[in-house]
């Protein structure tokens, strides 16, 4: 064990983890040997399950991330519930109930809520945005062929990687259609249909934030209800979750963690030009409501993809097998994107995921198929180290293929 690099094993050396909650002092990965930081880690755990706390703590002291959050389920039993503090900053306690924006993993809320109206018969899979939505003249007729299966599944056309991405590129859109900061989704739906598809749709996956957009309001427009509202009593309020809302750019809610980034950037809440945090202005948390939108807990976003086993109340095994289903693209290497998923199948079933990113934030949610599904969140995404942050991914994997045993109970019950 050195200074330099620190394991998740020399964590669980060094912690002693025990009980629902422990004051922890491990070295700081970064700095000399003598330097110590202290660490809190707040909320329940069953025996034998350590490991994920090693494990967490490994990641953020190397990446110098001051704020964590885990959960890990099993069958739908919930097995930990751990918030993660390291010293310095200033840095508040983080506990089960701490909220983080979850990014993209508002994904698989929005596809929820719109294969909950399909399961209701209020919307079908072959809907045509041009249909629901009224738009405006496209530019590109092959808009008629944008479909509510294919906004799911990032098939409408749209490829961030030619053409940009518009939910991220508030001063061009403003430039465009010669309008003060701050633009609004009417604007970007303007400027998007004014422009030409960079693929026809249904022959090519090119992830779209701009897609779930559109969902998000065919959502209020079949319902004739706020997206929010929609969400919280069809997907949310079946499943016992009431701590998830929408997040706002500058105003924090009740219980959310403060973000940090090593970069700034130029606001796109004002026309002032003014240099602000990375996570504080640098884009639009209230236009990005329906792709990457809310606030969550780890708790919440488990409880949230048990939707996806077809037990409860908000959609049936009947309604989630074809939105798991390989697309019209096909799947490749075994790989692809279904319904607000990433999918990838294997020899004994599928394991689906979904990751989330934004500046201040880093967010991934899995479901195996051996029934065990995790949700981990950090208030952070860059750092000086350069180390990547996607690798949390293969971390966990790991750790939780080396139990040897999982322990019975659930942290929510006595």
């Amino acid at each position: 064990m050195t200074a330099d690099r620190f394991t998740r094993r020399d964590f669980g050396r060094l912690a002693g983890f025990v009980g629902a909650a422990a004051l922890l002092t491990a070295p700081q990965g970064t700095a000399r040997a003598g330097d110590r930081r202290a660490w809190r880690v707040a909320g329940p755990i069953l025996h034998g399950l350590e490991e994920f706390d090693a494990t967490v703590m490994a990641f953020m002291e190397e990446r110098s991330i001051p704020c964590g959050s885990l959960a890990v389920a099993r069958d739908g039993r919930l097995l930990l519930a751990r918030g993660y503090s390291r010293g310095g900053r200033g840095t508040r306690e983080t506990g089960p109930t701490s909220l983080f924006r979850t990014a993209s993993v508002t994904k698989p809320v929005t596809a929820a809520a719109v294969l909950r109206l399909i399961q209701d018969g209020r919307l079908r899979p072959s809907d045509r945005v041009t249909d629901l939505l009224h738009i405006g003249a496209a530019a590109d007729p092959r808009l008629t062929e944008v479909t509510v299966a294919r906004l799911l599944r990032h098939l409408g056309g749209w490829d961030r990687e030619v053409s940009g991405d518009p939910m991220f590129d508030d001063v061009a859109i403003a430039k465009a259609l010669g309008r003060p900061l701050p633009i609004g989704p009417d604007d970007i739906v303007r400027y998007v249909t004014a422009r030409p598809l960079d693929h026809a749709p249904g022959t090519a996956f090119a992830y779209s934030n701009y897609g779930y957009l559109l969902l998000g309001r065919i959502i209020e427009k079949v319902t004739g209800r706020p997206y929010a509202t929609y969400v919280r009593d069809a997907v949310l309020a079946p499943l016992g979750v009431t701590r998830m809302r929408l997040g706002h750019t500058l105003a924090p809610a009740a219980g959310e963690v403060p973000y940090y980034s090593q970069y700034k950037g130029t606001t796109v809440m004002d026309s002032s030009g003014a240099q602000v945090a990375a996570p504080y202005g640098t884009f639009n948390q209230e236009n990005n409501a329906f792709n990457c939108g809310w606030l969550a807990t780890p708790v919440d976003l488990v409880r949230l993809a048990r939707v996806y086993d077809g037990v409860t109340p908000v959609l049936s095994a009947g309604s989630v097998a074809p939105a798991l289903a390989i697309p019209e693209t096909g799947a490749r290497r075994g790989r692809y994107y279904a319904c607000g998923w990433h999918v990838r199948q294997t020899g004994r079933g599928l394991v689906t995921w979904h990751s989330g990113s934004l500046p201040g934030t880093h967010t991934l949610l899995v479901r195996r198929f051996d029934g065990l599904t995790w949700a981990v969140m950090f208030d952070q995404r860059d750092d000086p180290s350069g180390e990547p942050y996607r690798d949390i991914d293969t971390a966990l994997h790991e750790t939780a293929d080396d139990i040897p045993g999982w322990p019975p109970g659930d942290v929510t019950r006595p």
